[in-house]
Formats: structure tokens, C-alpha cells, sequence
């Protein structure tokens, strides 16, 4: 079922991170709201989707900063408080190579499963996971159990961040454990790298292995067929792939007008880009309709790379991509 033949716009709850990206480089310092989740649910909103926020914050100047950003793209919030307050990420890039560093707020994040957090995932038509803690076994364990129907209405990015990450094989486990029931997983090179120490392509085959939901909760059926999510695979300058059921697509790098300026949110961009194509037209039913997820998809990236900062933009032209 299409967008056409429902409501105008979807309901879309998305579960992450929300925080204050300090940028260093030659040319001084300077801040953006930002944050993986934060990024999408913006770019949801943007693509013209009804999106709830349900993040982390502080008490604090930085959180203020936050809730108005989000208010001015009218993005609801659902917060869960932080007695460490408002996370940080500094990306030190004063000497070529870009240095992260993460505030405590951001290495002790957590998200409240409260009655208003499970309020918004419950009411959403699908729900989007973004640099979720998968290393604290309880917070993973209460997201999956908060999240009916999975693998009608979840997409997930793991988007680990070394600086944030405690236990790599805890991660691993409870990420994979999560995305397996999911309806679209994202996965990066450099989350294959960081996660499995192994290429791209090894990370997707193991997140296509048959979900173990009914195994593990002893409602399993012989004659149930074995499902997979559909996988995004962002390869920075090779590109993206995605895979769901026998279709596997590519697509390259867009060249649009412009330098590329800042590469911070191609990947949040891309993700909302995708998400917000299953909003409007369902999940694809084959190759072609998967093509034209990604295609959009990779043309939105290549807008939103050529400005500072992570916010989504959507190409000048209709040719040069869309929805």
C-alpha cells in the first residue's frame, strides 16, 4: 500500500541520540545540534513526515539549544533525562585527520522506556533506530521489547562510534540480535570494520541470516518461512548497495554542482531518504522499486554534503533526485 492510498504523511518515531557537534578545523570552532537520530528525524520532517524525537537530555544551555532547534522544524520530543547532562561530540580536524571525543553524557547515554516513550513507538507507523547504546544489554533488551511488528515498521543503523563504546562484542551481539527482526538495516564500512573488523560485505551477509525472534520465543513454525531484512550498505565514495530478498541494487556517488563541503550527515541523510521512500510508496516488491529508493536516496546525500553541517537538503532540481 502506497502513501496515495492512506494519510498524507507518516507517523514516524525515531530513538537515538540528540547532542551539540563542536567542529575544530583551521578556521576556528564552531557548533551545530546534531547527533545521528536528531539528524534523521530532522530530515524526516524535512521530506515532509510527522516525526517524534525520543532522545536523551540534559538540564542545561545545550538541551534548551536542542528543543528549540527541533521545535523549529516541528519535531516533537519525548526525553529522557540525564543526570550527566547534554551530550557532546567534539571532531578535532585541526590537522587532517578528524579526532573524536565524546563528553560523559554521551560515553553514560540511555534512553527511558517510560509510558511516553512507548506512547510514541506504539502510535508510529514506523519506527527508525539511530546510535542506540546496543552495548548495555537492558536498554537493548527493552527496545525489542518495546517494538511491535518489527519487520513491518523498523528500520535500524547501529552507527557505532568508538568513543562511545564499551563492549564491542555486547554491541555486536544485541545490534545484530535487533536488526535480524527488522523490516531495513543500515550498516557502514566503517561499522564493519569497527564491529567485526572484517569488509562490508561480510557484515551484510551476516545481517541476512534468518531472524531468530520465533526461535528464540518457542513460537517458531515449521512451515514459517525464514525473512530477512532489507540491508543499506553505505560505502562512502564507492557508493551504496541494497539487498532485500534476491534483488541486490547500486548506486554511485551523485555529482551534483558544488564542492563537497562537510560529509558529516550523508549517511543520517541517506537513511531518512530511504525511510522516508518506504513511507510514501511501501517496501518495494522487487529490484526496480529498490533501485529507485537508493537512487533518490544517494541524490539527497550528494545535497546535503555540499554545506556545513549535517542538516538534510533536497537537490534544486526534480532530475537530480527525490522521492
Amino acid at each position: 500500500m502506497s502513501r496515495h492510498d492512506v494519510d498524507p504523511s507518516a507517523r514516524i518515531t525515531v530513538i537515538g541520540d540528540a547532542l551539540i557537534d563542536e567542529l575544530r578545523d583551521p578556521r576556528g570552532a564552531r557548533e551545530f545540534v546534531g547527533g545521528a537520530a536528531l539528524n534523521v528525524a530532522v530530515g524526516l520532517a524535512l521530506l515532509g513526515e510527522d516525526v517524534t524525537l525520543v532522545a536523551m537530555l540534559g538540564d542545561d544551555e545545550p538541551a534548551t539549544r536542542i528543543r528549540s532547534f527541533l521545535r523549529d522544524y516541528g519535531v516533537r520530543l519525548v526525553e529522557s533525562p540525564s543526570e550527566h547532562g547534554t551530550s557532546r561530540a567534539v571532531s578535532d580536524r585541526t590537522d587532517g585527520e578528524p579526532r573524536y571525543e565524546f563528553n560523559e553524557a554521551a560515553q553514560r547515554r540511555s534512553i527511558r522506556f517510560d509510558d511516553a516513550t512507548r506512547a510514541a513507538i506504539d502510535e508510529a507507523d514506523l519506527v527508525v533506530v539511530s546510535c542506540f547504546p546496543f552495548d548495555d544489554a537492558e536498554q537493548a533488551a527493552e527496545l525489542r521489547a518495546a517494538i511491535a511488528r518489527p519487520g513491518e515498521r523498523l528500520a535500524i543503523d547501529g552507527n557505532p562510534r568508538a568513543g562511545m563504546l564499551h563492549d564491542r562484542e555486547a554491541f555486536l551481539a544485541n545490534f545484530t540480535a535487533a536488526a535480524r527482526d527488522a523490516m531495513l538495516v543500515k550498516v557502514g564500512d566503517e561499522d564493519a570494520e569497527l564491529l567485526l573488523g572484517a569488509p562490508l560485505a561480510e557484515f551484510v551477509e551476516r545481517l541476512r541470516a534468518p531472524s531468530t525472534r520465533e526461535a528464540e520465543s518457542g513460537a517458531a513454525s515449521d512451515a514459517a518461512p525464514a525473512r530477512t531484512p532489507a540491508v543499506l550498505a553505505t560505502a562512502g565514495r564507492e557508493g551504496a548497495d541494497l539487498h532485500a530478498g534476491d534483488a541486490a541494487v547500486h548506486a554511485g556517488i551523485v555529482d551534483l554542482p558544488g564542492t563537497v563541503v562537510d560529509t558529516m550527515g550523508a549517511g543520517d541523510a541517506t537513511l531518512s531518504a530511504v525511510v522516508h521512500h518506504l513511507a510514501v510508496h511501501g517496501v518495494p516488491s522487487d529490484a526496480s522499486g529498490w533501485a529507485a529508493a537508493l537512487e533518490s536516496a544517494m541524490a539527497i546525500a550528494a545535497a546535503t554534503v555540499r554545506h556545513e553541517g549535517a542538516l538534510l537538503r533536497v537537490p534544486a532540481h526534480p532530475s537530480e533526485g527525490g522521492s
